[in-house]
């Protein structure tokens, strides 16, 4: 519970800190229940998408305010994750001037477009589908994003040889914690199933697909990961699984 309540603290801007005191080696797991929180964050977006579409009987609005508030609930830290990461990949020669970009703290070029065409291609795919599958998408999404990123953690090594900056390294997970991450991860795709036509589930092969050639990337560029890889990571393994969601239902008009 420990683990859990320290991926809390790590992922969200929930501030569980003040009532739970969480040791410092126990943050070393969090990543393994970060799908965990994956739930969290994503009934509470559709919590806020379904009362403004009940309130306001339109997408659009409800949609941006729901994204809004995701980015509050998380205070941005993937969204940072994934503009580090394309500033340092993108303006990046060798692995020390990659690690040294993404280090800088200062929004380059890479990173500005990096946002705008995620949260673009994010929004125009929600919109493309109806409200409650791109509800659905949302729930789905997050969790096995989540769960598709941890696995960078558990086969590559951190890529600094100073360490990680807010001086947590996460361990590889154990048996146990790894059938945590990935049942998290996947079982939200029953209520996919269950809701909704079950060939939405094969969309799943887009994240799967996706950590796997981030992780090969990763090791051929840097051998290695940081925190803002798995940022990164995460969001465009859940992107994937919205652009799955998006091809099958649009594709076959489900």
């Amino acid at each position: 519970m420990n683990s859990l309540a320290a991926a809390i603290i790590l992922f969200t801007r929930i501030p569980l800190w003040r009532c739970v005191d969480v040791p410092q080696k126990d943050y070393d797991s969090a990543v393994a229940y970060w799908p965990l929180c994956g739930w969290l964050t994503s009934w509470l977006t559709v919590l806020v998408f379904v009362v403004f579409l009940s309130v306001l009987h339109t997408a659009v609005p409800a949609l941006v305010l729901a994204i809004a508030f995701k980015l509050l609930l998380t205070g941005g830290l993937h969204e940072d994750g994934l503009a580090d990461f394309f500033d340092g990949f993108g303006g990046g020669r060798d692995k020390a001037q990659i690690l040294a970009i993404m280090k800088d703290s200062h929004i380059g070029t890479y990173g500005v477009l990096a946002l705008v065409l995620y949260y673009a291609l994010l929004f125009s795919m929600l919109l493309s589908v109806r409200p409650m599958l791109a509800a659905g998408a949302i729930i789905v999404a997050d969790p096995l994003g989540k769960c598709c990123a941890a696995q960078i953690t558990n086969i590559l090594p951190y890529a600094r040889t100073e360490g990680a900056k807010n001086k947590i390294s996460y361990r590889r997970m154990t048996d146990g914690q790894l059938a945590c991450c990935i049942t998290a991860g996947v079982l939200p795709l029953g209520l996919l199933a269950y809701l909704f036509p079950p060939l939405l589930v094969a969309a799943a092969v887009f994240p799967v697909l996706t950590a796997v050639w981030l992780i090969s990337y990763l090791r051929r560029e840097i051998s290695g990961y940081t925190g803002d890889c798995c940022g990164a990571a995460y969001l465009l393994c859940e992107l994937s699984m919205i652009f799955g969601i998006c091809l099958l239902s649009n594709y076959f008009g489900l």
